[in-house]
């Protein structure tokens, strides 16, 4: 593909909720915000690609057809998603355009490839509900962030469970009683626990004391449960305000389909 038609490809491309990019640079710095909200949340890859539970991106070594298709089709046995479905076609090169870039590829000259980016349409959103998705993974409140412990849309880490009852109000979203938390009691220390494996070889666990969550791997008998904990889901959602929590409530009723 000739750099020339890559440039009218992009144009074309990029037609969305989030503008026109006009250029490389601009398709870059949309790639890092669509990143930064995506892919670079609690356990994943961190801001820059330079790690955080999963790996490095930057200075790989990856090329430009690697990248395309890891982004659209994620790696088979790996906690890497598929985006394809869940961003649209624009973020999609966005965010290969920045990964390509933090791999010291000339994205404008190299070009896309199109090796199956996909046509992924994410659902329609209204006005509040597009604040409501941006304030459920805003990168600027650290760990304090919905998309910490939950992913809606391929955005931020399934620490949780899929969200399967959306709450009815901000009240209620506050007041959220969480049954699968328990008390987790190692030794002399007590933790709230949210329990992945209570497996006869091993017990795998998140320590929810402070966030980010931390996933713990114990030995059989050097830890034990007990019901119920003092945590409060309000606990960790305090950096919001009740109208921001509302926008996030609109964003979920939009995006989550029962």
């Amino acid at each position: 593909m000739s750099p020339a038609w890559f440039v009218l490809a992009v144009a074309g491309l990029l037609e969305g909720p989030l503008g026109l990019a006009q250029n490389t640079e601009d398709l870059i710095k949309h790639g890092e915000q669509v990143f930064n909200r995506s892919c670079a949340t609690g356990y994943c890859h961190g801001l820059q690609g330079v790690a955080a539970g999963a790996p490095r991106l930057a200075a790989r070594g990856f090329d430009q057809v690697y990248i395309e298709n890891t982004v659209a089709h994620g790696l088979q046995g790996t906690s890497m998603p598929a985006f394809t479905g869940s961003l649209s076609r624009a973020d999609l090169s966005a965010v290969v355009a920045y990964v390509a870039k933090l791999n010291g590829i000339d994205y404008s000259a190299a070009g896309s490839t199109e090796n199956g980016l996909g046509t992924g349409v994410q659902p329609s959103l209204s006005a509040e509900a597009s604040k409501g998705r941006d304030l459920f993974s805003d990168e600027l409140r650290g760990f304090g962030r919905c998309s910490t412990c939950h992913e809606v849309n391929a955005i931020g880490i399934p620490v949780a469970a899929p969200i399967a009852s959306i709450p009815a109000t901000v009240q209620a979203l506050r007041d959220l009683s969480t049954p699968s938390v328990r008390t987790a009691i190692a030794g002399n220390q007590t933790m709230p626990a949210l329990v992945i494996n209570d497996g006869s070889r091993a017990k795998v666990f998140y320590d929810l004391t402070t966030p980010p969550p931390v996933l713990h791997t114990a030995q059989p008998g050097s830890v034990t449960w007990r019901d119920g904990s003092d945590w409060r889901h309000v606990s960790v959602i305090g950096s919001y305000s009740e109208t921001e929590l509302g926008l996030i409530l609109e964003y979920l009723r939009s995006s989550i389909r029962h």
